[in-house]
């Protein structure tokens, strides 16, 4: 073999070379038989001359008709040597799809590249809206922790992101105002229980007709008026966030201590603290927040033209500005019923699991409502969808190595799907994954797309 020279290369010469001496051989044999045919009729022989049985019409026909055939079988030998046999089909075949508008590959090429299909589908597509909005806790599971009496405070027990249970201690207070209601409490039952003693030594001796009937119904009177004084110490306890078993323990002990726990109202996490121990804290004042963030909401507000696609129950999806990936599915629970007369929004509330606790309130969020709906839509694969010479195009399979090239008009798209608008019926089969390659064959081949 010749240094540089490749055994395909080798081949084509051979095969030429053997062209040329074909058609060589052919051409001295059309010479010769001219030859023969010239001689024949320009030196007639004397024995020619003579009758004979063929009639000579009939042997220049037939001579005619052999030189005839001999041309035809020269033009198709010179014709075959100018390609190889691999090549004559795919010329043919190249021919037919440039008319029809469709890319060919052949079985080599076929198991050469990955070929994915995907039906034409048609259903309902639905195109989210979008709106800003920001995550909040759930004001039914939020509480304010306050004091209902002022106070010094004593001790602090929690601290913020804390979680703490129902009737968990915060804080302890002193209260001044707490140990008089309480030392008033003592006297009121002091009191009542005098007239109580006082009332039944009445009522005995006015059975032995030593007092008068006046007598035992001031006692009474005096013993109902104590017991009244009593009610009221009670509630004034209770109103200033006393619990019943401190009650009882003061009708038990007769102590007074004036400390006032502030305790948790529900399980939750405390998310806010204001309160120093040693401080002294008013009963306006704001002491911890407390907050259950299993759920939160989502609170954003919708422009006026799209009221029209929000409606309560509604489930939508949340992103937030910090999981981007993440699509966290809700549910809405409030629409507005006033808008808001300077940006001309309503307000939208939508209630989100938070199981993990990764919701923060206040993070920037956006609220994708699937409103509005196209329910006859034709949609195919956005991977399908390339960029053709004229517009958009997609190749649709039309055999098993024979793939159509259409232009389409799409419209919108959700996700991974695309409407198609013009240019594909449902149910046909569009190439999803190796559509560019063979956008590149269409390109190589200077094809055109099927309108």
């Amino acid at each position: 073999m010749r240094p540089g020279v490749s055994s395909r290369m080798l081949k084509r010469e051979a095969s030429i070379v053997n062209c040329e001496r074909d058609r060589q051989d052919l051409r001295d044999r059309r010479v010769s038989q001219f030859e023969v045919l010239g001689s024949t009729f320009q030196q007639p022989r004397t024995s020619d001359l003579e009758p004979s049985p063929i009639p000579l019409a009939s042997f220049l026909f037939r001579e005619r008709r052999l030189a005839v055939l001999l041309v035809a079988f020269a033009i198709a030998g010179f014709a075959a040597c100018e390609r190889t046999p691999d090549q004559a089909p795919e010329a043919k075949k190249s021919v037919v799809a440039d008319k029809l508008g469709v890319v060919h590959l052949t079985a080599e090429e076929l198991a050469r590249t990955v070929i994915e299909v995907a039906p034409v589908a048609r259903g309902a597509l639905l195109v989210p809206r979008q709106y800003t909005a920001t995550v909040q806790a759930n004001e039914n599971e939020l509480a304010e922790v306050t004091t209902l009496i002022r106070g010094r405070v004593e001790k602090v027990y929690v601290d913020v992101g804390q979680d703490v249970k129902k009737d968990a201690l915060l804080a302890l207070l002193h209260s001044t105002d707490l140990g008089v209601a309480e030392g008033t409490y003592l006297k009121s039952v002091a009191r009542l229980h005098e007239a109580k003693l006082a009332y039944e030594r009445a009522k005995d001796l006015y059975e032995q007709k030593v007092v008068s009937l006046a007598e035992l119904q001031r006692r009474e009177a005096t013993m109902k008026t104590a017991q009244a004084e009593t009610r009221e110490a009670r509630n004034r306890l209770e109103l200033l966030g006393t619990p019943r078993q401190e009650v009882e323990r003061l009708d038990r002990e007769d102590t007074i201590k004036a400390d006032v726990p502030l305790r948790a109202p529900f399980d939750g996490r405390v998310i806010m603290r204001n309160i120093t121990r040693g401080e002294v804290v008013e009963m306006e004042q704001k002491l911890f927040t407390i907050a259950d963030l299993s759920d939160v909401w989502v609170v954003g507000n919708v422009p006026e033209k799209d009221i029209q696609f929000i409606r309560k129950d509604q489930k939508v999806n949340v992103i937030v500005s910090a999981y981007p990936h993440a699509i966290i599915p809700g549910t809405i629970t409030y629409v507005g019923d006033v808008l808001n007369p300077a940006t001309r929004t309503m307000r939208l509330r939508v209630t989100v699991l938070n199981p993990n606790r990764l919701l923060k309130p206040e993070m920037f969020a956006t609220v994708l409502v699937y409103a509005a709906a196209t329910p006859d839509a034709l949609t195919v694969p956005l991977e399908a969808v390339q960029n053709g010479p004229t517009g958009k195009m997609v190749f649709v399979q039309r055999g098993t190595n024979d793939f159509e090239m259409r232009m389409v008009k799409v419209g919108g798209e959700q996700g991974e799907m695309v409407t198609v608008l013009e240019g594909v019926s449902p149910g046909e089969q569009v190439v999803t994954k190796g559509s560019f390659v063979l956008k590149s064959e269409m390109e190589r081949h200077k094809l055109e797309p099927t309108p």
